[in-house]
């Protein structure tokens, strides 16, 4: 869209007669900061002096203001063609739900599972990793209430903890917690539900009753309980939640008989498989050995230094989420070496910046709002962070890179949002310039990383408080599927 010129012409205040237009100055506002009459009337003045204001309101009026403002230089100018692409399967569906996370680390997982038994598709259930994240999680959260009952419940972390219970979202380490304790199953041993799809519902009752069991700790330890006594009473919430869970998720499978016909047809029987020896059997990756990056420009966030964020984590006794904070170009070669070596990357994002869904396409420059409002959008990434503009909501898997002169062009990405309506088929095309401004998290392995960096890996985490950014993608910003 052609910019729009600034003018300062006359117009007609709808009387018939000429206003001459001006802008706000800032006597226009009150003593005490209230809109002054005037003030309301110039702002008016000011927009109906240009026509090309005018003509923008009509536009949007009318259509999508992402429709009027779509870049059709970028449309035109991207592909989906890549120099190393390694993707030959159907994308999965996380529907109503916020485990873009748990989605994106079994599609990672998924990949060599297919290759060891040799089949064209298949899923790990991914609601037998949500049953165990939910119970687990809800535990995190009582044991949290325990450590902070001498805190006033307005105190800011306390309130933090109680605003966000239990939902949806997680990290890299959170998974790898799951899959280390619980193991997998294939997804037909625990499909999917309907609370599993649209798990808002089952959610709330949830936090409801981990609300009520916050009150009865935090109650018990002002009267003087002991720690076994408050566990005793931890216990019997944590029956009624795993009830709930087993009545909207189904009951967990301990032992299972697996068999299988693969793409040839050829049958296969591997015997009696619990979840532990099943994740043994057939995962192909060390997830162990993987160590999650991040680019976090802020100036308090130094580069080559280890993170991690206070009372967030999903298994009690389980590994902490921890972060490398390392440039951004980094970060793109060590993706762009995984997937030309063969292998996809895990990695979080802030998905709905710049995004097209139907096209499947995501880049800085996609829509042209600048034109449209007549304004710069200033904020950088670093102060996008600070000002809380940005934040990672969505996890993914990407699966292909166009490489040009040793140099990523353009990243494919494959999403867990279907393929109705969805790029193509569920895959998407990430112009390079995007994955600066609004990529912010890898999962990599370590022996993968400069020796500096590993040595890094060893210094004591910085610990962020637990409303920080890098905390979002496990609470309450994870994107549930609604970039419809």
């Amino acid at each position: 869209m052609a910019k729009i010129p600034k003018r300062n012409r006359s117009s007609s205040n709808g009387g018939g007669h000429k206003m001459p237009a001006r802008s706000p100055r800032a006597g226009d506002t009150s003593a005490d900061g209230r809109l002054t009459p005037q003030l309301l009337i110039d702002l008016r003045h000011a927009f109906q002096a240009n026509p090309a204001y005018k003509l923008a309101m009509n536009a949007v009026t009318q259509t999508p203001v992402d429709d009027v403002a779509l870049n059709r230089d970028v449309v035109t100018n991207t592909d989906f063609t890549f120099s190393h692409w390694l993707d030959d399967w159907a994308v999965t569906h996380q529907k109503q739900s916020g485990r873009c996370w748990m989605f994106a680390g079994l599609n990672l997982l998924r990949v060599g599972a297919m290759k060891k038994m040799k089949l064209k598709e298949f899923e790990f259930s991914q609601n037998y990793t949500l049953f165990w994240d939910k119970i687990e999680r809800a535990n995190y959260f009582l044991e949290n209430i325990i450590e902070t009952a001498a805190r006033p419940v307005d105190d800011r972390v306390v309130a933090f903890l109680l605003s966000e219970p239990l939902n949806d979202g997680g990290q890299w380490n959170m998974f790898v917690n799951i899959v280390r304790k619980h193991g997998l199953v294939p997804k037909a041993l625990m499909p999917e539900t309907e609370s599993s799809s649209s798990t808002w519902r089952m959610n709330s009752l949830l936090v409801h009753k981990l609300r009520e069991g916050a009150k009865s700790l935090r109650e018990l330890r002002a009267r003087g309980a002991s720690l076994e006594q408050t566990r005793a009473a931890k216990r019997e919430i944590l029956t009624v939640v795993h009830r709930i869970l087993c009545i909207h998720l189904g009951t967990p499978p301990t032992r299972f008989p697996w068999q299988w016909n693969d793409k040839n047809r050829k049958f296969h029987r591997a015997g009696e498989m619990t979840p532990q020896r099943f994740a043994r059997q057939y995962l192909t990756l060390p997830i162990d050995e993987y160590v999650c990056l991040v680019h976090d420009p802020r100036p308090t966030s130094p580069f080559n230094r280890t993170f991690t964020v206070e009372h967030l984590g999903n298994v009690v006794g389980g590994g902490i989420v921890l972060y490398l904070n390392v440039d951004i170009g980094l970060m793109k070669e060590l993706t762009m070496r995984s997937i030309v070596r063969g292998e996809p990357v895990w990695m979080g994002c802030d998905v709905g910046k710049m995004m097209r869904r139907d096209l499947g396409l995501w880049d800085k420059n996609l829509f042209d709002y600048e034109a449209m409002y007549d304004t710069a959008f200033r904020l950088d990434k670093a102060n996008r962070l600070v000002y809380h503009q940005t934040a990672m909501t969505h996890a993914m898997l990407f699966t292909g890179v166009d490489v040009v002169n040793r140099r990523p062009r353009r990243w494919r990405v494959e999403n867990s949002w279907g393929e109705e309506k969805c790029g193509r088929k569920g895959f998407f095309v990430m112009n390079d310039s995007w994955f600066d401004e609004y990529m912010f998290e890898i999962a990599t392995r370590k022996s993968a990383l400069p020796k500096l960096l590993q040595k890094a890996l060893e210094l004591p985490p910085i610990v962020l408080p637990p409303w920080d950014p890098m905390g979002s993608l496990a609470g309450g910003r994870a994107r549930v599927n609604v970039w419809r």
